[in-house]
């Protein structure tokens, strides 16, 4: 007899609906929030869609776009040549399609950011977690659930920039070092426009998610929404980023599968 297929199975799951296909990736349209620096920076474009026909004069039978984009607009993935440390690592087209299908661990802040937008994840706060639901998966995401995805409608609110600069939470320069140098994790996922804290700035190294996880060949996701329909433990993670040769990153669509009972 032969062995029963996992990947009919696969589909059987699929289509009875215990496994439900989520939604992690933002809509990428005109005013999708892009991160802003500081002058003398350089600026990420924001997405810009360009006609070429809608059957038409132009194409009588189709319709078509250009579209312009920064790397890091929209829901992203950052491969590690995107910061400094990363320089020798690999680029975007680089990552191995392997790596693009890994497990998850939801680690949910919610109230702690809604009670302070400079909230930081410390140590303790995945030590908690790992308490409750086991260790964090070995080359897997660890996604952070701060509830910002709420604000991502408005550029103003996603951003909450004041005088002092924006004010998002994220990791704490001790957790980053930590989540990229002592977890079996593949990445970190995040709700906010970078994998960093709004204050990271100011941190000693500056953005340290970018400088600690990068560095160590490890990936970023950001922008992402719907974490609330994932488990804490137990989703598997698809992140398809475009694969642009030398790119520091690219904008992805990101699935969750999650089994339902």
């Amino acid at each position: 007899m032969p062995q029963p297929s996992v990947l009919a199975a696969l589909l059987t799951a699929l289509d009875s609906g215990r496994i439900e296909v989520v939604d992690l990736t933002a809509p990428l349209h005109a005013s999708t929030p892009v991160i802003q620096l500081p002058e003398p920076f350089g600026q990420t474009q924001p997405f810009v869609l360009e006609e070429i026909s809608r059957y038409d004069d132009r194409g009588p039978a189709w319709y078509w776009n250009n579209f312009r984009s920064g790397e890091h607009t929209g829901t992203h993935f950052d491969a590690p040549v995107h910061w400094a440390t990363g320089r020798d690592l690999a680029d975007i087209a680089s990552v191995p399609a392997a790596r693009l299908v890994a497990p998850a661990a939801v680690l949910d802040v919610r109230e702690e950011a809604a009670a302070d937008p400079d909230f930081l994840v410390e140590i303790d706060h995945v030590k908690a977690w790992e308490a409750v639901n086991g260790p964090l998966p070995d080359g897997g995401w660890l996604l952070v659930r701060t509830g910002w995805d709420a604000r991502a409608d408005s550029a103003e609110e996603y951003l909450n920039a004041d005088g002092t600069g924006p004010h998002t939470p994220g990791l704490s320069p001790e957790c980053a070092r930590w989540v990229a140098e002592q977890t079996p994790v593949l990445g970190l996922g995040v709700e906010t426009v970078g994998t960093d804290a709004g204050r990271a700035h100011s941190f000693d190294p500056p953005f340290p998610c970018h400088a600690h996880l990068l560095g160590s060949g490890k990936y970023g996701l950001t922008q992402l929404r719907n974490l609330g329909a994932l488990p804490p433990a137990g989703a598997v993670i698809l992140a398809g980023p475009l694969p642009i040769v030398t790119g520091s990153g690219a904008p992805a669509r990101v699935l969750a599968l999650v089994e339902r009972s």
